[in-house]
């Protein structure tokens, strides 16, 4: 295998050519976005620089605390983006089931492929640890996103068929049946397609990565189709959690729907 390529700061930067490319683009369109992009493009550098640095740090200097801390922080804003995404529409106990999924979900999955597929030692080694968690949190952050949209959504135009079969004498369980498995097809959905378009469509960015710094691409098949399957784990598991306990939230103690 060769050697891996470093890139210099000036190599970067032609980079940024695509970003001029996508501004005059939108300045043909009309599109009133060239802030938008420009302050994302900056913010998306800064931050990658900062993070590199602080990884390079984390990795010399492996400690349990800080990794815990890190997956903590991770949690934290996985749990905040979709609050704030749905702000104004979800009910407390709704916000509780959604963050407790979030890190039930994600969290049992990735110590199960830490220290049982993969068998990292020591368990809280960073290099591992941090970049495959992003990779389940993330995903299973979308997952959720979408799952807590169509739960709403089904809740709200179906409330008139939900009540009806509460009154013939469904459970609540019963009456949202269709709703909850309609919004966890949809919610896995994006995750299995892809899935399919892996290796034929497309690398994955970690697959390429790897490839790039010189590992094996038989190693790195391994390891991308282990991570994609325990992706999926992570986002059913979290999906399948919010929707079996957040339908609840829009019930009373009494097994009627409550106002929203």
């Amino acid at each position: 295998m060769n050697g891996v390529i470093d890139l210099t700061v000036f190599q970067v930067a032609l980079a940024y050519v695509f970003v001029l490319m996508v501004l005059v683009i939108m300045r043909f369109l009309g599109i009133k976005r060239e802030k938008e992009l420009i302050i994302s493009s900056v913010r998306m550098t800064l931050q990658l620089v900062l993070v590199g640095y602080l990884l390079v740090y984390i990795f010399d200097n492996p400690n349990p605390f800080v990794t815990v801390g890190i997956i903590f922080v991770m949690e934290a804003f996985a749990v905040h983006t979709v609050f704030k995404k749905y702000q104004g529409k979800l009910s407390r106990p709704l916000k509780k089931v959604i963050a407790f999924s979030i890190s039930m979900g994600t969290l049992s999955c990735l110590v199960y492929f830490l220290l049982i597929v993969i068998r990292i030692s020591p368990w809280y080694q960073p290099q591992y640890f941090i970049p495959i968690a992003g990779m389940f949190i993330g995903n299973s952050m979308t997952g959720i996103s979408l799952g807590v949209k169509l739960l709403l959504d089904g809740m709200i135009t179906q409330r008139a068929l939900v009540e009806e079969a509460l009154i013939l004498g469904a459970t609540p369980q019963a009456a949202t049946k269709s709703i909850i498995n309609n919004t966890f097809d949809a919610a896995i959905l994006p995750t299995m397609y892809s899935m399919v378009g892996m290796g034929i469509v497309f690398l994955p960015g970690m697959m390429t990565g790897q490839i790039l710094s010189g590992t094996s691409p038989t190693t790195a098949i391994a390891y991308q189709i282990a991570i994609m399957l325990g992706i999926l784990g992570a986002v059913a598991l979290t999906v399948i959690l919010m929707l079996q306990l957040g339908y609840r939230t829009f019930f009373n103690k009494d097994e009627q729907l409550q106002s929203f």
